[in-house]
């Protein structure tokens, strides 16, 4: 029987092929590397109309053919981790820029780095002082009696207690990927959370460090989140725009800004330790957060693969509310991904768009409720007695 012969003359071509075009890749990623990247982040036009302390409200730029399409604004509220501008990330996949193509009057608030004398700020300070004057400030502009809202994350769960406290300003309430029932052990991090001693950690470092809780979210999935992104980082270094999109992505992720002390424990304990939001139980400003007063219609969106707010830490929001005009959508995706992946945004915002477009025109479900708790209830007004400071106004590109 002969014995096989071994085909030195392929093997040696296959690997002289393999070297020249791992060369060529090379030769590719250095030019690259080397080169001039593009890698700003929220380019989108934008002005500044209102700034009370380290916190402003940014009005993004549109033509008047597209404003007219939905003739309520809306103000878009982000977390007080990381920054909005994950909604103006990159130019071809920007929540801000599709917005404003589909005809929406956009505002954003930008809630600035909390500095030291922002420690004993609370979540009163934030929804009923600052998104309280930020709201009047907007309905004065545009002279409408109520406006929509959208909040993300950690802003979400501002939007909702802002919209059971203020009903009678809000059209409609969009919460993404928004945690509002926090006894649930899907995530790690809610896992995490109902040990954390909140009181020692502002004890020692103030407000909480923007850096401390990038380096927690890391650990929730080291693997993927440490390991894995940089070896697919590897794996594209010779394409330009993967890693102008990579480098975008890790200017956002390490752009962390610290959160109020006072503002962390409160979220912490009323949140992840004693579930108080979902039952309607937690106290604003002295006063009862009761979800049943959140009569507009409600658009709920999050992620099916969410590592921070699992689905069960959102799916039961809807079922809470006093609103008629409820739905639940569930996107294949994760945190993030949900507004930069070019997949989920040609669900995400459109979807968005079409919503808000279908009720527009609709008459508000929240006056009749407003009216009809103002015969019985004196208003004592926000307990945060802030002055409104227009300030300058400044015309900012990205």
């Amino acid at each position: 029987m002969d014995k096989p012969k071994i085909p030195i003359d392929i093997i040696m071509k296959h690997l002289a092929e393999d070297a020249g075009q791992a060369q060529d890749r090379a030769q590719k990623a250095s030019d690259i590397l080397l080169g001039k990247l593009e890698t700003e982040i929220a380019s989108t036009p934008y002005e500044v109309v209102y700034q009370e302390d380290r916190v402003k409200l940014k009005h993004y730029s549109s033509s008047e053919e597209t404003v007219s399409q939905i003739k309520t604004p809306l103000l878009v509220v982000y977390a007080l981790i990381n920054r909005e501008t994950m909604l103006d990330l990159q130019p071809e996949r920007s929540v801000v820029k599709n917005f404003l193509d589909g005809g929406i009057n956009l505002y954003m608030i930008d809630w600035g780095y909390p500095t030291i004398k922002d420690k004993f700020l609370t979540i009163d300070d934030h929804v009923n002082g600052y998104m309280d004057n930020i709201v009047d400030s907007i309905l004065e502009r545009e002279h409408v009696p109520q406006l929509n809202l959208m909040g993300i994350c950690m802003g979400g769960t501002f939007c909702v207690i802002y919209s059971a406290l203020h009903p009678e300003k809000v059209k409609n309430l969009i919460t993404t990927v928004c945690p509002t029932n926090f006894d649930t052990d899907q995530g790690l991090l809610h896992i995490w959370m109902k040990e954390l001693d909140a009181d020692r950690m502002i004890d020692t470092f103030g407000n909480m460090p923007g850096d401390l809780m990038n380096f927690g979210f890391l650990l929730l999935n080291p693997a993927r989140l440490m390991i894995d992104k940089y070896v697919g980082f590897f794996e594209h270094i010779d394409n330009r725009d993967f890693v102008e999109n990579f480098i975008r992505m890790e200017k956002w992720i390490f752009d962390s800004p610290d959160v109020p002390g006072e503002t962390f424990k409160q979220f912490i304990k009323d949140g992840y330790q004693k579930n108080l939001l979902i039952q309607s139980r937690m106290e604003v400003g002295g006063k009862r957060v009761d979800l049943k007063n959140i009569t507009m219609p409600v658009l709920n969106i999050y992620g099916q693969y969410d590592h921070l707010v699992p689905p069960g830490a959102a799916d039961k929001l809807t079922s809470t509310l006093g609103s008629t005009d409820t739905e639940d959508v569930c996107l294949d995706t994760g945190h993030i991904g949900i507004y930069v992946s070019s997949k989920t945004q040609k669900e995400f915002t459109p979807k968005i768009l079409g919503w808000l477009k279908e009720r527009d025109s609709l008459p508000s479900a929240t006056k009749k409720a407003a009216k009809k708790k103002a015969i019985h209830t004196k208003n004592p007004g926000p307990t945060r007695q802030a002055k409104k400071r227009s300030g300058t106004k400044e015309i900012r590109h990205g």
